[in-house]
């Protein structure tokens, strides 16, 4: 039996992410170990070749950091989520123009909800970096994201959308903690999925904390959720836990499930992805 198109999209889609795990774990076997009884000579070392690239995750939560992708480097995001009648692949890719700017590119290459399937909606955007955290106060950062109705007929919206907030990290120790107050404003669409007009508006809140466990191990927890948005769409609830795994300072794989404490969401949706900072794109101009 022949797969279809949108099976075989998964597929490569899935068999993407595989190979960026394989690159991780190729990075951190290649990663070269110093040599303490080596002599050095202090003048051949550019500090740029040293530099090391941190990644930046935006996954699992909900919510995302007030932190920024680090100046020059290119990061992305996937990652799948499997729920009764819900599942997705889901992408996220990530610019640092300066070390407060960063741009955003989001989409779901592949949506299934409720037996309809096809591709999901996209979003652009941009986090400015406010207030860097700093002895007691934490990291304020702003997040605009533009909706972008690029979704099949019944997946997605069916119209443009905006949303704007205020995201705010903090270290305690070895504790962190992201907080997201954000408002959105959803383009109505008529039954054909064509949008008319006047925006629907909600609010989307969440708290996430996360904290090393042991080693490369991690786990994070949240409690986030929406707003009613209309007649239609009353509001949401979720509560995730998830593990995380440091394969290098530059790739982070997680696994988690969240569960639907109240509103039009799947009881218990299972998931798992991959953040990987893929390059320093201003390393030859330094």
């Amino acid at each position: 039996m022949l797969l279809t198109a949108h099976a075989r999209y998964a597929m490569h889609l899935l068999l993407l992410v595989f190979i960026i795990g394989l690159g991780c774990v190729s990075l951190r076997a290649q990663t070269p170990k110093s040599d303490p009884n080596k002599n050095q000579d202090p003048q051949a070392t550019d500090p740029s070749d040293i530099a090391i690239i941190t990644a930046v995750p935006n996954r699992p939560t909900f919510s995302t950091t007030a932190e920024s992708v680090q100046s020059g480097v290119f990061e992305i995001e996937y990652g799948f989520e499997l729920g009764d009648s819900h599942q997705n692949i889901n992408g996220l890719l990530k610019f640092g123009v300066t070390k407060n700017l960063e741009l955003r590119f989001g989409n779901n290459p592949i949506e299934r909800d409720s037996g309809v399937a096809g591709r999901g909606d996209s979003g652009a955007g941009f986090k400015y970096k406010l207030v860097e955290e700093k002895s007691w106060y934490p990291t304020f950062s702003i997040l605009y994201t533009a909706f972008i109705p690029t979704a099949t007929a019944d997946v997605g919206l069916g119209a443009m959308g905006h949303s704007a907030g205020i995201l705010v990290s903090k270290d305690f120790a070895k504790h962190h903690f992201d907080f997201n107050e954000t408002a959105q404003w959803l383009g109505r669409s008529d039954a054909h999925g064509h949008g008319t007009n006047g925006f629907d508006r909600n609010y989307f809140t969440a708290l996430a904390y996360s904290h090393g466990v042991r080693g490369k191990l991690g786990m994070t927890a949240e409690v986030a959720g929406f707003s009613r948005t209309n007649a239609t769409t009353p509001a949401t609830m979720i509560i995730m836990g998830a593990g995380t795994y440091s394969v290098s300072s530059r790739c982070i794989v997680d696994f988690g499930i969240y569960i639907a404490a109240y509103g039009q969401l799947p009881r218990a949706t299972s998931f798992s992805g991959v953040t990987y900072s893929v390059a320093d794109l201003y390393h030859h101009h330094r």
